[in-house]
């Protein structure tokens, strides 16, 4: 029940940043959706950083990292081009269709290198599998999605949709791929 409760919490707060139009959405408003005390939110979320972070890494795993469809055929770097090249287009999509939840990730998950970390481990998995890296190691997986900041991280959004994004990407690629 508790667990059903965390994640009615989750979607109240998401569907609220929606209607309103920005992240300015309070704890009471979430607790009066819901017909819950203030108080009995802090039962499922520590404070309201916590709660704000467990609702973007909701998003970004399902509108980003959920998004990544890559085939299995070909080589391990190919595989992997194939994957960091969805990801960098599953960021800049929800940036250009979801720009409430974009500045909300962006304020609670890209600008904190903690939860950062722990939303991107689910795609560090994803791509230690792909090159057969160690399973609980990430930091090679880390290394390689950093080379591509430029085309992830909020800072650099105004260069998206330029004309030569897939030239950048390519360009990226292109200095990593033989250190894989």
């Amino acid at each position: 029940m508790a667990h059903n409760t965390r994640d009615k919490i989750l979607t109240t707060a998401e569907n609220l940043i929606m209607q309103t139009g920005n992240t300015d959405v309070t704890l009471d408003q979430i607790a009066s959706t819901l017909g819950l005390s203030h108080a009995a939110l802090y039962k499922h979320f520590r404070n309201k950083q916590a709660l704000w972070e467990a609702v973007a890494s909701a998003w970004f795993n399902r509108e980003i990292i959920q998004q990544i469809n890559i085939s299995n055929d070909g080589s391990s770097e190919g595989q992997l081009h194939d994957w960091l090249w969805a990801f960098v287009n599953a960021k800049k999509n929800t940036f250009n269709n979801n720009p409430r939840m974009f500045a909300l990730n962006t304020e609670y998950i890209d600008n904190n290198p903690i939860a950062l970390h722990n939303v991107l481990i689910s795609a560090y998995q994803q791509m230690n599998s792909i090159m057969n890296y160690p399973v609980d190691d990430f930091e090679k997986s880390e290394i390689i999605l950093a080379a591509f900041s430029i085309l992830t991280l909020p800072n650099f959004k105004e260069t998206w949709n330029d004309p030569n994004y897939n030239k950048r990407f390519e360009m990226l690629w292109d200095l990593i791929k033989n250190g894989l």
